[in-house]
């Protein structure tokens, strides 16, 4: 049955609402950034640029590095953007425009985040690098989706006890990565982690401006958690999402974290700009 079009939304030239994207005009190999700004500071690396598109905040470039096609895109911050990004990339290659209709063989997108984060253990430095092993979501996009098949029940059940925080209206969700293409991008400058993705930069983070804490516990709930002697090693606000949507839709997610800021000691990178150069040097060259 053809998809609505209320559901399904296209723009006058055929393209995805909000991406603005044609079917052709994305990679098998998309890389997702926050900012606008950085999708040029990947795409300066390619060998050739085929496509510049951009509506909104999300600003596309599709080029070849080294023999292989890569799209990069920016996302804006959080994962409501990221709940719009991933559904319309699967549109993409896996509905039929013109008919409107699913088609019958899945396509599969490989995912890969690079993005900053703040570190939540004080052992882990600034201006590292963290791959994302487990996300963990704060953030309540994927409680809309039916998501038995892509949660770690154990995990989650066991971080629900720790956290306590069901009554105050907070449920979490934990995922993984895709373990295939985890170590396409192993490297001995990147280490592993448990991602926690908050739905928000001040509040959901632990921060206090003006607004008082209703978690004032925030900080020291997550740290001591531990999952098969593992422990939550950063925040961000995009990775859970990414993984959960990702592995419902069938494709391979990875997420990239320089790390900027450590929380415990209160420090942050004196050249966060370099740092981010360094972490997409070493993704490109790892994907290509």
């Amino acid at each position: 049955m053809p998809i609505g079009e209320s559901e399904l939304i296209l723009n006058a030239d055929g393209s995805i609402y909000h991406l603005n994207l044609l079917p052709e005009d994305i990679a098998p190999t998309v890389i997702v950034v926050g900012d606008p700004n950085r999708v040029q500071q990947v795409s300066r690396y390619f060998d050739t640029i085929e496509l510049k598109k951009q509506k909104r905040e999300f600003l596309t470039h599709t080029g070849m590095l080294n023999g292989k096609r890569l799209t990069v895109l920016s996302t804006g911050i959080g994962t409501g953007n990221i709940d719009i990004v991933l559904n319309e990339l699967d549109a993409l290659v896996n509905i039929d425009f013109s008919t409107r209709e699913i088609k019958p063989t899945g396509n599969t997108l490989d995912i890969v985040r690079i993005g900053t984060s703040g570190a939540l253990q004080p052992d882990i430095p600034v201006d590292s690098f963290l791959l994302s092993h487990y996300a963990i979501g704060l953030d309540g996009i994927l409680h809309f989706y039916e998501k038995e098949h892509v949660e770690i029940d154990e995990m989650t059940q066991s971080l629900i006890a720790h956290l306590g925080w069901t009554e105050k209206g907070i449920v979490p969700y934990t995922t993984i990565c895709h373990q295939e293409l985890e170590k396409q991008l192993e490297s001995n400058r990147i280490r592993l982690g448990m991602t926690l993705t908050n739905a928000g930069f001040y509040g959901p983070q632990g921060r206090e401006l003006r607004l008082k804490q209703k978690l004032t516990d925030f900080h020291s709930k997550l740290a001591s958690f531990r999952y098969q002697d593992k422990s939550i090693t950063n925040l961000e606000m995009e990775t859970a999402t990414i993984y959960g949507l990702s592995r419902l839709l069938g494709h391979r997610a990875v997420s990239l974290n320089a790390i900027l800021a450590n929380r415990p000691l209160g420090t942050f990178s004196k050249n966060p700009l370099k740092m981010v150069d360094s972490l997409i040097k070493l993704s490109l060259e790892l994907l290509t």
